[in-house]
């Protein structure tokens, strides 16, 4: 059967766990407090870069299946299942505020009773949560509309972004975590279309899906910084970290994924969840050591590589242009969030250089932080005219098979800094280039007799 789905939240998890429910028949009402957002919405206009979503959502907007309303009232009082996709920001110490999340719960059960609603609510916290939070909302309820009958579900997402729609629409697994069994039910009914692949859908405990979606992040986090911890001693030995890659990738015990080596993990989950997780380990006295090396290892990885810059240049860097490669942190998408490009862009900018940026997605999300500090290129080829250096910090399909003879011709020295290991060292000495990766050898340019 299909279900009214209120999702509150239109951010990057709200906006595609929306599209994706009603793309299968539900009815979903998306609320959002942004007046604009939520213009832009129902006309169809994804506000967010996510392949494949736009075409999704117009399909389901036109089909009257998807709406989008700032009226949370009408969500509480048509709505069976209300879904929390709120912003769960880290705070300074790394802890995860969760203001928005207990405050949408409170005036959910302040509607519940002033709309006198008498059939059952669940309420399905899709937001990232310290362990814990799904008794602190229920709580809420219990306290202040305690007539009601509101089950309270952990159902953490593990979305990619660039294919967060294939992993909603063919996830490896569901994690559900509710001690109702009634919840439970209605749960495996509501994902029952995304998994008739066999995708196993898992009903926990509520702490244990919370910290199912922590401890996730987590572990793919550490298997990035621990390669990344590894080009370091792979530099100073002459090893070749991308061999090794496929050396114990290989293993099945490891697998291939999250073993690139580059510049560090950015974006909104990893750097977010990777604090939370440590704040709230230590908040009970277990810390987690491997977790906190990881931090440590990815913050000092990009300080590694805009050293090699600087050494190459000997600390002399003003009166320099630089070109930067991608500004989003990683490819398939705009979110500029802890991107490791603009740690670099900064750092060039604090030595006087002058930098010129290029990304095919990401131009507007990274103004806002840059402002005009940079000059904003149309193409790849145009951001490198006359630069002493190319750095690439993502990994974006156009940039795998460049014109290196156009790059040579219009570089002021064919000097590149590659973040991501792009490409092959003997390729790159013998089209002429200095070239300088992670966890392999630089390499000069091969002189023709």
């Amino acid at each position: 059967m299909s279900y009214r789905i209120a999702v509150i939240g239109t951010g990057y998890v709200g906006l595609v766990t929306g599209t994706c429910l009603a793309d299968v028949g539900n009815d979903v009402l998306c609320i959002d407090v942004d007046p604009d957002k939520v213009a832009r919405l129902q006309r169809g206009d994804v506000p967010i870069y996510e392949p494949g979503l736009d075409h999704v959502l117009e399909r389901n907007v036109r089909e009257r299946r998807i709406r989008f309303s700032m009226d949370l009232a009408e969500a509480v009082s048509t709505c069976e299942l209300l879904m929390f996709c709120l912003p769960t920001p880290p705070g300074k110490d790394g802890q995860a505020d969760l203001e928005m999340v207990m405050s949408t719960a409170q005036r959910v059960a302040t509607l519940l009773n002033e709309l006198d609603i008498t059939d059952p609510r669940i309420v399905i916290n899709k937001s990232t949560v310290p362990v814990g939070t799904a008794a602190r909302v229920a709580a809420i309820f219990a306290e202040h509309a305690p007539t009601r009958r509101v089950d309270v579900v952990s159902n953490p997402e593990f979305l990619r972004e660039g294919f967060a729609v294939d992993d909603f629409m063919k996830p490896d697994r569901v994690v559900v975590g509710t001690s109702s069994a009634y919840a439970a039910e209605i749960m495996r009914d509501v994902y029952e279309p995304f998994v008739r692949t066999g995708a196993p859908i898992l009903v926990f405990d509520e702490k244990s899906a919370e910290v199912t979606k922590y401890a996730a992040n987590a572990f793919l986090a550490v298997k990035i910084s621990f390669m990344n911890d590894l080009s370091e001693y792979c530099e100073h030995v002459g090893a070749d970290i991308e061999k090794i890659r496929l050396g114990i990738g290989t293993d099945g015990r490891i697998g291939k994924r999250f073993l690139f080596s580059g510049i560090g993990y950015g974006g909104s989950c990893f750097p977010k969840d990777v604090k939370a997780i440590i704040h709230a380990a230590n908040e009970v006295g277990s810390p987690l050591e491997i977790v906190e090396a990881t931090k440590h290892v990815n913050d000092r990885q990009v300080r590694r590589f805009i050293d090699r810059i600087m050494r190459r240049f000997d600390g002399q860097l003003q009166g320099r242009v630089v070109a930067v490669w991608g500004l989003s942190f990683k490819p398939n998408t705009d979110d500029v969030r802890e991107a490791p490009a603009l740690v670099i862009i900064d750092a060039l900018l604090d030595a006087d250089a002058s930098v010129r940026v290029y990304d095919p997605e990401a131009m507007d999300t990274a103004r806002r932080h840059l402002g005009d500090r940079v000059t904003y290129c149309e193409t790849s080829y145009d951001a490198i005219a006359g630069v002493d250096a190319l750095v690439i910090a993502t990994e974006w399909n156009e940039f795998r098979k460049p014109d290196t003879a156009r790059m040579k011709a219009q570089m002021l020295r064919p000097l590149v800094f590659d973040g991501r290991n792009m490409y092959e060292l003997d390729d790159m000495a013998a089209d002429g280039f200095e070239y300088h990766s992670v966890g392999r050898a630089s390499v000069d340019p091969i002189q023709e007799d």
